[in-house]
């Protein structure tokens, strides 16, 4: 268990709202200013850290005097933007203490789910840690909607984790870990201290939702290390109020729960299909291309598609599913819903003879497919 958080070279470190805002009574500035200590050590250490910190809506609600997080978007946009100048502020004071800049990047659902947007994001964080720069990223809660916003920075940390290829995703909560049972209502509950992640029972382990402050909860953070091992990375959730527990964990100290990556990182054109929250439409495939697709490693063929549903423009991502709705995988389509519909079950060949034109013989090439 130790070495995996103590080997990563690369950390993405998230810090929750109860933690930021002291249960939501304003920024702590005592545990931002010990948390930019410890990671002041970890770069001399030779590690790149980036940070996902929550906290904006909460601090926001606290300037403005609200005592309960609203459910309005235009207000929780509001209480964002208010906030969010106060969490820069202290992290860009703090880390100044030990010589570190750092570089407030706000990411919306949009920035990743578009490709060029996607490598521009990449490419500015890889800039900001060759040139030894704390990136403290948030969501751009100022301008999400109901329809793109991550839900939570839990996601939003494996994203970043799998955006740039992090060798492990360090999650700091209120709590010592994740236990196998509700400590609140158990207490013979005993904490889970290393598991597979994305391993069915740890989603059960770990329903509940979070605080009244934050909107995470230790399923989210399940759900996290689930998406984070789609690249390979290792996920570690702890207790922010540990003390010293950056260091600890690097020094391979054995703190809080290892949920541990079982596959190998796979492409990161093939991550970045895979992690898209949304997609614009769904294909329903046959037996065989399922087969062609899942087994022979082979692009989706026209012929093999039975429906689709949705309305998607060329080079958009879609779903794919099997005969029974399950979902298989999701890839950069090479023809609009209309044209697919009109294609459907019929082979390559005849593309141009239905079309008028024929753009790619595959509906999708697997290069630009992610099986899941």
């Amino acid at each position: 268990m130790s070495e995996k958080i103590a080997r990563a070279a690369v950390l993405v470190i998230k810090v929750g709202s109860t933690l930021v805002t002291n249960h939501g009574r304003g920024l702590d500035v005592e545990a931002i200013a010990r948390w930019a200590s410890q990671i002041a050590r970890l770069r001399s250490a030779g590690k790149q850290c980036l940070m996902v910190s929550s906290g904006a809506i909460a601090e926001g609600l606290q300037r403005l005097g609200w005592t309960r997080r609203p459910r309005a978007m235009h207000e929780l946009q509001a209480a964002a933007a208010v906030g969010q100048m106060g969490l820069a502020q202290c992290y860009e004071t703090c880390f100044r203490e030990h010589g570190l800049a750092t570089a407030q990047v706000l990411l919306t659902h949009a920035d990743l789910v578009d490709r060029r947007r996607y490598l521009n994001a990449r490419s500015t964080l890889r800039t900001l840690l060759a040139l030894g720069v704390i990136p403290v990223i948030n969501e751009n809660d100022t301008v999400v909607t109901d329809e793109i916003q991550f839900g939570d920075n839990d996601t939003l940390a494996a994203l970043v984790t799998n955006l740039i290829e992090a060798d492990a995703l360090v999650i700091l909560t209120d709590q010592p870990g994740l236990y196998d049972s509700d400590p609140r209502r158990n207490p013979e509950a005993k904490l889970v201290a290393e598991a597979p992640a994305g391993a069915s029972w740890l989603e059960a382990v770990a329903g509940g939702t979070g605080s009244g402050i934050g909107k995470g909860g230790m399923l989210t953070k399940v759900l996290a290390a689930k998406r984070a091992a789609r690249s390979g990375a290792h996920t570690l959730i702890a207790s922010g109020r540990e003390p010293e527990v950056l260091v600890r964990l690097a020094a391979g100290e054995r703190i809080g729960t290892l949920l541990v990556a079982q596959t190998p990182p796979i492409a990161a054109r093939k991550q970045w299909l895979a992690d898209h929250l949304q997609v614009a439409g769904r294909l329903r495939l046959d037996a065989g291309a399922v087969q062609a697709l899942v087994r022979d490693g082979k692009s989706l063929l026209p012929i093999g598609v039975a429906a689709v549903s949705g309305e998607f423009g060329r080079g958009e991502v879609v779903c794919c599913e099997d005969p029974d709705g399950r979902e298989i995988a999701r890839g950069l389509v090479n023809y609009s819903s209309a044209e697919t519909r009109r294609i459907l079950r019929r082979p390559s060949s005849e593309i141009e003879s239905v079309l008028g034109y024929v753009d790619e013989p595959e509906l999708i090439h697997r290069d630009n497919l992610a099986l899941l």
